[in-house]
């Protein structure tokens, strides 16, 4: 797909689209909380990646985790941009740091559900059973047909997964500003230590 969009192939572009275009907008559309602005966020990261197939690494993580990533932090560059503007035209509420804070919500909200809707289907299915349905471990074992431990196993693992969405370590976003917008990769092998200097963390 890389050396494909690398020469100028329009078909790989738009087979990327129709594999990743949903992912990218829900995520933009969980940060901004807008249609319209998700609709610009998605036209300007297939922009990004039809001008910069060379940006992906495939030995730093997923395509699908690239993708996400630069979703993300464009989706947090433009709500940041734009609360900020409005703060700064007196039609916005609040402060400064009570933007950073909504900005940061925001952005952690997107990440969770990016984590849960793409972690292995077992640990989705103990969590949504635990934390949705309120069912105790054993009750969660019952259901999945699995042993009392392997069920705690996967609770603990898809708890922690999602507690990384609310990890803030200094990334740099595509526009080389500051992002606090690392987390682990919730289908890497190795749980949240997987890709950590790659994407499989960095959304």
């Amino acid at each position: 797909m890389q050396q494909r969009l690398a020469h100028g192939e329009a078909a790989a572009l738009g087979e990327l689209y129709d594999r990743f275009a949903s992912l990218v907008h829900s995520l933009a559309h969980r940060v901004l909380g807008d249609v319209a602005a998700a609709d610009r966020v998605t036209r300007e990261v297939f922009t990004h990646i039809w001008e910069n197939p060379e940006a992906y690494d495939p030995k730093q993580g997923p395509l699908r985790s690239w993708i996400a990533t630069l979703a993300h932090q464009q989706a947090v560059h433009r709500l940041r941009h734009t609360e900020s503007a409005a703060l700064a035209r007196g039609g916005g509420a609040g402060t400064p740091e009570e933007l950073e804070r909504k900005v940061r919500r925001a952005s952690a909200a997107a990440r969770a559900d990016y984590i849960v809707t793409a972690m292995p289907a077992p640990l989705r299915a103990a969590l949504e059973l635990a934390y949705f349905q309120r069912r105790d471990y054993r009750q969660t074992a019952a259901d999945l047909g699995v042993t009392e431990d392997e069920a705690r196993r996967r609770l603990r693992l898809g708890l922690q997964l999602l507690s990384t969405a609310y990890d803030t370590r200094d990334t740099r976003d595509t526009h080389g500003t500051r992002d606090t917008t690392a987390v682990a990769d919730p289908t890497g092998p190795t749980g949240p230590s997987y890709g950590a200097h790659g994407y499989g963390r960095a959304l």
